[in-house]
């Protein structure tokens, strides 16, 4: 008996030259969609659309630096391809970061509103 046919996991391929072009491109386009947001916002070129979504300029731009770095993490850094233990490993971290950054924003815009009432 072969000691590579009883494995439970499958064995996993890398991606082809080809996927890495595509995710190439679609991190340029995720570049060029944030850079044109800058300058559809705030850039030579802002007109009263681009004051309009000031507000979300930021979390814009968050969401679309986060797509880049999940495409970078998986495929880039493998996560994709290796254990799914090295991805929880690697994300869980995360997480938690996103949860007390958040929790900590939510807690000073509290105290900041307390402070002007008070």
């Amino acid at each position: 008996m072969d000691a590579h046919a009883t494995s439970a996991e499958p064995e996993r391929s890398h991606p082809s030259v080809g996927v890495y072009v595509r995710i190439g491109l679609v991190l340029f386009v995720l570049t060029a969609l944030e850079v044109g947001l800058y300058e559809f916002t705030y850039g030579g070129h802002a007109g009263p659309a681009g004051a309009a979504i000031q507000p979300f300029f930021v979390p814009l731009l968050l969401l679309l630096s986060a797509g880049k770095f999940a495409l970078v993490a998986m495929f880039y850094m493998h996560l994709k391809q290796d254990h799914r233990l090295f991805t929880g490993v690697f994300v869980f971290p995360l997480i938690i970061a996103t949860v007390l950054i958040l929790g900590l924003v939510v807690l000073e815009a509290y105290h900041f509103a307390f402070a002007r009432a008070g």
